[in-house]
């Protein structure tokens, strides 16, 4: 099992979702469960897609942290 990070995004009028490491696998949707949900079909398609191609799928190297930052001012 490999895990993805995902990116999601707040738009003017929705959410967007985005794989780093599975570049142009993206989404959308209104909630955080519909975008988890929907990234997940993403997912499962793109690799599909490429495996279908004979393509390699690319292993995850994308990490996440969060940074705190005190106001300045």
């Amino acid at each position: 099992m490999k895990k993805y990070a995902i990116v999601i995004e707040q738009g003017p009028n929705n959410l967007s979702a985005y794989v780093p490491d599975l570049p142009g696998c993206i989404t959308t949707g209104r909630t955080v469960e519909e975008i988890e949900h929907n990234i997940r079909e993403a997912m499962e398609l793109h690799l599909d897609g490429l495996r279908e191609d004979g393509e390699p799928i690319p292993d995850p190297h994308t990490a996440v942290a969060y940074i705190e930052l005190q106001q300045v001012g």
